[in-house]
């Protein structure tokens, strides 16, 4: 790969996660304090994600791998989210908002497929070259709250509360403008041709295939493991930015990116645990991890215990990396050659979609159980709200201890 196009790949990278992190850390204080949108209107918002997640394998595998060009396909949308990113920039209210919402998520999600594979088409050596230019999105969804606190200072006190959150869709939608245009100069990336024997069914489109999977006891504990702790993790994209800014802490979007930057560093010490410790102790420390994290921020506040809420924070890398990307290996060791696209197709399918949808939900039944207590005492109020996913990765930790059995990953050794 030569130095141009690994510029052009991580630029599209940086792009990429940059527009997700200009708009989507800071959704949940937008919608609060620009729209005045209730629990549930938030939760049916942010489960725009889920459902995108959803549909996005049917474009990518009944569009873009048999029709068009990755590249191109990546430009159109792109380009039509930088629309819908102006009209959520100009809705009145969160009715209005939602369709333009959904539509965009609907539409953004398969990009994160297809930023994969322009890269991966381009790279002679993935497993050690792809790092290097993944790792620009992780950049860019830095500096996109960093921005946002730092720079541009729209998350304080008293600019959230004049409406400047509103201005990250701008953000995003310009991003998201100049990565639709950039992506037409991106190295061309054509379908691959298959023959009629190899043309994907319905089935394996959405990850059906691999469903033979789950008559392993060991796999079937996982996936539904995987789904469950998507409950306490939509928790955290819910509720962390408007938690932070109710409780008072000052650039909360900024030190969100601590979360980012310690996902760096767990990642480079995974494949050290994971081959000392073995994938059952790593993936349960990935679900602690998650206990204590909500436990942090259920008794921490922004003075003398701001730290508290800091090490929660920090805590972003176990809990994404001990669990997901192991999660990764594991399914990609039990799936063998012929399943291992449909496995992680079905993986994602279940966090991602039906774990984070469920998830979202129920953080907006219990943000409207405990409403009432909201208006007469914020910190009680998030308290109560973080002990519950606290108590479900809990409950989910102990199940997977207890009914999966130890046994060893042949992937371990290409982390």
């Amino acid at each position: 790969m030569n130095s141009t196009t690994k510029v052009k790949l991580s630029f599209m990278m940086f792009l990429e996660f940059f527009i997700w992190g200009s708009w989507f850390v800071t959704l949940g204080t937008f919608l609060i304090k620009n729209l005045s949108a209730g629990q549930f209107e938030i939760a049916n918002v942010f489960s725009t994600q889920s459902l995108g997640a959803i549909i996005a394998p049917f474009i990518i595998g009944m569009i873009a791998d048999r029709y068009f060009n990755a590249e191109r396909i990546l430009g159109v949308l792109h380009l039509v989210g930088a629309i819908l990113m102006y009209q959520m920039y100009q809705a009145p209210d969160v009715t209005v908002f939602y369709p333009y919402v959904l539509s965009y998520m609907i539409l953004y999600m398969p990009t994160l497929s297809l930023v994969n594979s322009v890269s991966f088409r381009q790279l002679v050596n993935p497993e050690k070259e792809f790092s290097g230019i993944r790792i620009w999105g992780t950049i860019g969804w830095i500096v996109a709250g960093l921005s946002i606190s730092y720079l541009f200072k729209w998350d304080g006190a008293e600019a959230s509360a004049q409406g400047a959150l509103k201005n990250t869709f701008l953000m995003a939608g310009v991003a998201s403008l100049v990565l639709g245009l950039f992506s037409f100069v991106l190295p061309k990336t054509p379908p691959v041709k298959a023959s009629a024997e190899e043309k994907p069914s319905f089935a394996s489109i959405i990850g059906l295939d691999a469903i033979k999977l789950l008559k392993d006891k060991n796999f079937l504990i996982f996936f539904i493991s995987s789904i469950l702790i998507c409950i306490p993790l939509a928790f955290y994209y819910q509720n962390a930015n408007p938690f932070l800014d109710q409780i008072g802490l000052e650039n909360p979007t900024g030190k969100m990116t601590i979360g980012q930057i310690s996902e760096v560093g767990f990642l480079l010490l995974l494949p050290l645990f994971f081959t000392r410790f073995g994938f059952k102790k790593t993936i349960l420390v990935g679900m602690l991890a998650w206990a204590v994290r909500y436990l942090l921020f259920a008794y921490g506040n922004a003075g003398d215990l701001s730290f508290m809420l800091i090490l929660g924070i920090a805590l972003h890398g176990i809990c994404y990396d001990f669990f997901f990307v192991s999660g990764q290996i594991y399914t990609d060791s039990k799936a063998g050659e012929k399943y291992k696209s449909a496995a992680q197709g079905l993986i994602t399918l279940a966090t991602y979609g039906v774990g984070q949808l469920i998830g979202f939900w129920v953080a907006g039944y219990v943000g409207e159980m405990y409403k009432d207590l909201q208006e007469s005492n914020v910190a009680a109020f998030w308290q109560q709200t973080w002990i519950i996913p606290a108590g479900i990765a809990l409950v989910v930790m102990v199940i997977f201890m207890l009914l999966f059995k130890d046994e060893k990953v042949g992937t371990a050794a290409k982390v």
